[in-house]
C-alpha cells in the first residue's frame, strides 16, 4: 500500500462529504456545515481499509481542514467522537459546549 499521506482528500462540497480513495475503495466523512460549524454525522470506511491505518487518516486531515478553514468541530459520529477521545489534542477544535 502507498503512503496515505501522498493520497489527496477530496472535499465534495456538493456530496457534503470529503473523500479519500484507497486501493480503488472510497473511504468517507460526511458532514453539514452550519455557518462556522461542521458537523461530522457519519464515516464509512471499508473495514480492509481501516485495518491499515485509513480511518485515523483521513478522521486526522479532516479535523486539520477544519482547524485550518477556522471552523468549529460538532462530532456527531462515534467513529470521530472516538477519535478525539484518543487524540484529545484535538478538543481545540471542538464547539464551546460540546461534550466529547
Amino acid at each position: 500500500m502507498s503512503d496515505l499521506s501522498t493520497i489527496p482528500l477530496i472535499n465534495d462540497e456538493s456530496s457534503r462529504q470529503f473523500e479519500m480513495e484507497v486501493e480503488g475503495r472510497m473511504a468517507k466523512v460526511e458532514y453539514e456545515l452550519n455557518g462556522t460549524k461542521m458537523f461530522l454525522t457519519h464515516a464509512k470506511v471499508p473495514k480492509s481499509l481501516d485495518e491499515k491505518g485509513v480511518c485515523a487518516e483521513i478522521v486526522e486531515r479532516v479535523f486539520a481542514y477544519i482547524e485550518a478553514n477556522n471552523l468549529k468541530l460538532v462530532p456527531m459520529c462515534s467513529v470521530v467522537t472516538a477519535h478525539l477521545r484518543r487524540h484529545p489534542e484535538w478538543k481545540r477544535i471542538v464547539e464551546k459546549g460540546v461534550e466529547v
